[in-house]
């Protein structure tokens, strides 16, 4: 048996921003490598102590292994006779199926995800896509919520919920990740959890734009409001629990990323207020900012499903067919009164 006052073996597949963040959080507990496929760059990021293309101005812990070899940071988090080991995905939603397809055949027992989105070809949850490629010899779980990668860097204090349908692996999730300013929440509501934190994204593209357009914190409020409505009612057709989009990955994410200016999602829809076009402003982020991809496949998912969700489908009209942010907002207004809870 392991000893349970032993640190973890954990290891980060993936060097981006939120990746380097909980590499660096975990790093003060536990025994962790942190792993990205470009040799150059990890190779840079090892040099310079420092991942200066997704995370500046966070120095390395100097324990933080940090490396390229995919066999040695499979071999680190292995599962070993007494070893307490975690391995975590820290890709994007349109990296998961070919990081699982690596490790089709290899010693692991587990896999935890910090992706949020729909894969956007199938439609499909991260813990869906999982399910596809490793089938059901593997456990999954997807660790969620409301947090900046920079300031889980800075060590400030945030919660998160571990979500699984394996007790097992949610109690090894919150054993590894729970302590110092995380907290670590356990739920088995897969659906729920990942729906919340898919389409949440959508939403702050849309806070944004409201935002870039002067129209107030009243009007803010009502999109958040009505945005936590249109994820509880496509996440409850999926099969998720209505109470889980009240918590941390529905609601606490929800309020996170519509309204802190850390929020990439947030920053397409101040952007696309300014009129630029949506090439601009992905190119001028320099990173992924899933809302985007999210809000062509949520919208076709709520089509087939026949769920109502008129700002999901107002910002994939300004993405996609050639709206603007005024016509949005006026789409909106526009719709006709309905009781409020139906």
């Amino acid at each position: 048996m392991p000893d349970p006052t032993a640190p973890f073996n954990i290891t980060v597949l993936g060097a981006g921003a939120w990746g380097t963040a909980v590499a660096i959080a975990l790093a003060a507990r536990h025994n962790v490598l942190l792993w990205g496929r470009n040799v150059e760059a990890m190779a840079a990021t090892a040099a310079a102590h420092e991942n200066t293309a997704y995370l500046p101005g966070f120095k390395l812990p100097d324990g933080l292994q940090v490396g390229s070899d995919f066999d040695a940071a499979l071999a680190h988090a292995a599962p070993a006779e007494g070893v307490r080991t975690l391995l975590i995905a820290a890709c994007p939603v349109a990296g998961l199926r070919p990081l699982l397809e690596q490790l089709k055949g290899r010693p692991i027992d587990h896999i935890v995800w910090l992706c949020k989105g729909f894969e956007y070809d199938t439609g499909l949850l991260p813990h869906q896509v999982m399910h596809a490629v490793l089938g059901d010899a593997i456990s999954g779980a997807a660790l969620s919520g409301p947090s900046f990668a920079q300031e889980v860097a800075r060590g400030l204090p945030c919660a998160l919920t571990v979500a699984s349908h394996d007790e097992r692996l949610r109690n090894r999730v919150v054993a590894a990740v729970h302590g110092g300013n995380i907290r670590v929440y356990a739920c088995d509501d897969m659906i729920g959890v990942e729906v919340g934190g898919a389409v949440k994204n959508i939403l702050a593209i849309a806070t944004g734009a409201a935002d870039g357009m002067g129209l107030g914190l009243n009007a803010r409020a009502a999109l958040i409001t009505r945005g936590l409505a249109e994820i509880t009612r496509l996440g409850t057709i999926l099969g998720g629990r209505a109470s889980t989009f009240m918590g941390l990955t529905g609601m606490g994410d929800l309020i996170l990323t519509c309204t802190g200016d850390l929020s990439r999602n947030r920053r397409v829809g101040l952007a696309l207020a300014q009129g630029k076009p949506l090439t601009t402003i992905v190119d001028e982020l320099g990173h992924v900012a899933e809302g985007v991809p999210c809000a062509r496949a949520v919208r076709a998912l709520a089509l087939k499903l026949g769920v109502d969700m008129p700002i999901t489908n107002a910002v994939a009209g300004v993405l996609f067919d050639g709206d603007n942010a005024a016509a949005m907002v006026t789409r909106l207004l526009a719709r006709d009164p309905r009781d409020e809870l139906a």
